[in-house]
């Protein structure tokens, strides 16, 4: 069950993204390739593949938030596109830690068909925000 309700991120309810499993070191979501969702050709469009990875990295950067922040935002993603997602299927995206220093936190995100083909690899940097 998730920490973080996903009505809490807006963007991530319309998107219609799932969430397995979320924790400090670890999280999990499913995403369903819908028409609105997929390029001309049927496929997950590149933008929703990186903002479904987006969602978890801030995910896991808000639950391994160091005492005294109060919220984190992307300072950088980088993805590699390995694939295509189907329309009609589904998409599953994995979060994991790299690094997790006092501002800022590294994750990696693999995204796999729910056959376990790879679909992208996003590397993105969280900051901590801190009250001012």
């Amino acid at each position: 069950m998730s920490a973080i309700p996903i009505d809490a991120i807006p963007f991530a309810r319309l998107m219609g993204v799932e969430i397995l499993e979320a924790s400090k070191d670890k999280v999990r979501a499913r995403l369903s390739v819908t028409a609105d969702l997929c390029t001309l050709g049927g496929t997950l469009h590149g933008g929703a593949a990186m903002a479904f990875a987006d969602t978890l990295g801030a995910i896991g950067g808000y639950l391994a938030l160091p005492a005294g922040a109060t919220g984190t935002t992307t300072l950088e993603s980088k993805t590699n596109f390995l694939g295509p997602a189907p329309q009609g299927g589904a998409v599953i995206g994995e979060t994991t830690p790299v690094h997790r220093g006092k501002r800022t936190s590294v994750w990696q995100t693999r995204i796999e068909t729910e056959a376990g083909k790879p679909v992208a690899l996003v590397i993105q940097t969280q900051m901590a925000l801190f009250p001012s």
